[in-house]
């Protein structure tokens, strides 16, 4: 049995940090209590070990710690949150304490998860239905991927992200909103509730004006919860995290508050490490049912896509959304740039035995078209339009109709829809121009979808 050990040898408070010396047999990451002199206690984790030293990050800030006078408790595991079938449907904070019912868990679970075997992991593989064709059809989501969003201050981020949550197809979402307003988990919360998404979701929300450390603990109770569904209830989730800036700049500042030596724009070294140790808790293992998609959603500050934070999240995710000003300003939902977006992993989950035997043909064909008809656009603006020529013109069009009819869209749509769809729109075009798709399917498709 684990022996409970108590010190009160804190020599030092900084920002959300204590650091406790003359410690011994201490692991990292384990929970404490903090027993403040008026009796009242706090939680904490150790952030950091170094000889006799912890750093412990003190859940709910430091404030009226005093440092002769409280004792620090270590309890010998880690941070855990409590799981239950129950859970569906329930809003959490952080911390993973519900905000909205009363939950008795069946079981406490470390959020850090269990490391996925790379010799038990299974290739992602089989479509994943979103509704939004210019995601299903062009940047196919498949079963146990990571495929990441970045977005623009600005940009209606959250609206997609609530959007995504209501219309996927999948047994639960479970949505985690990092260092949100009140207004925006209010409205995360209200369009749940009024399309009834709400019964398949369970929320956790870290608010703005809640403490730094939570923003870095509440990632891991959403992964937490959702490898209980999927690997315990044979659940196929998605995890959608937004904004991964806000944790990235909780990670920062805690990492000034440790004094550490910042590496690139000020973000710890271990940046990278971290980031993966989110993202990589996804995919699908050999033998089990379940499975965990990811997407994760990040805003890019100033639009850089070179920054620390979308740089180093496209290195270990596969593949990335990109949403565009441009479009936003024009009007259209959402805002998806097709050009500079892909999903690596998009070619396991399409096709005959998933969605349709033309799939990758006509994505790489509205691909094609659409690339040349934003060239014609700007060649259109230095030599004007009369210039160009009939074709020409129909490729500019083709353009158009893709942003305006297929990218921008009010309602959900199958898959099949924004197959047709793709179909009508390649019309626009002479047929012997459909240079990406084989003659046999341009023969069976070209009038088939007019119905």
């Amino acid at each position: 049995m684990y022996q409970l050990k108590e010190y009160q040898t804190i020599t030092k408070i900084t920002g959300p940090l204590i650091i406790v010396e003359d410690i011994k047999d201490i692991g990292y990451r384990e929970l404490v209590k903090i027993i403040l002199s008026d009796g009242t206690t706090r939680t904490g984790q150790v952030l950091e070990l170094k000889d006799d030293t912890a750093v412990i990050e003190v859940f709910r800030g430091t404030e009226g710690i005093d440092i002769k006078d409280t004792k620090v408790r270590f309890l010998g595991k880690g941070f855990t949150i409590g799981v239950s079938k129950d859970m569906v449907g329930g809003i959490f904070n952080g911390l993973g304490k519900p905000r909205n019912m009363k939950l008795i868990a069946k079981k406490r679970i470390d959020i850090n998860g269990i490391p996925i075997n790379p010799n038990s992991r299974d290739v992602p593989e089989e479509f994943i239905e979103t509704g939004f064709s210019s995601i299903d059809g062009l940047l196919s989501l498949v079963r146990g991927q990571k495929l990441p969003i970045f977005s623009e201050s600005g940009i209606p981020h959250n609206k997609l992200a609530a959007k995504l949550a209501q219309n996927i197809k999948s047994d639960l979402v479970v949505f985690a909103a990092i260092g949100v307003t009140n207004d925006e988990l209010n409205y995360f919360i209200t369009e749940f509730e009024k399309t009834g998404a709400l019964e398949n979701i369970i929320v956790f929300a870290n608010l703005a004006d809640e403490p730094v450390i939570e923003r870095i603990v509440t990632p891991r109770s959403a992964l937490a919860a959702a490898e209980y569904f999927a690997w315990e209830h044979d659940m196929n989730v998605i995890v959608i995290l937004s904004d991964m800036t806000n944790y990235a700049n909780a990670l920062r500042e805690l990492s000034a508050s440790k004094e550490e030596v910042p590496s690139r724009r000020g973000y710890p070294p271990y940046l990278y490490s971290d980031l993966a140790s989110i993202y990589e808790r996804t995919g699908r293992i050999k033998g089990k049912k379940g499975s965990i998609t990811q997407i994760p959603i990040l805003t890019m500050p100033e639009g850089d896509i070179t920054h620390p934070i979308p740089d180093l999240t496209g290195y270990i995710t596969e593949g990335q959304i990109i949403l565009s000003p441009g479009l936003h300003r024009t009007g259209i939902f959402p805002p998806i740039n097709i050009i500079p977006s892909l999903s690596r992993m998009m070619h396991h989950g399409i096709g005959l035995h998933f969605t349709r035997e033309d799939h990758k043909q006509v994505s790489d064909q509205v691909y094609t078209f659409y690339s040349r008809g934003k060239k014609l656009e700007q060649l259109k603006s230095i030599i004007g339009e009369d210039a160009l020529t009939e074709t020409d013109r129909k490729y500019l069009k083709f353009a158009d109709e893709i942003e305006n009819q297929f990218i921008s869209q009010k309602n959900r749509k199958t898959v099949k829809d924004t197959l047709n769809l793709a179909w009508k729109l390649l019309k626009i075009l002479p047929k012997d121009s459909l240079t990406k798709i084989d003659k046999d399917i341009i023969e069976r498709f070209w009038y088939d979808t007019d119905d």
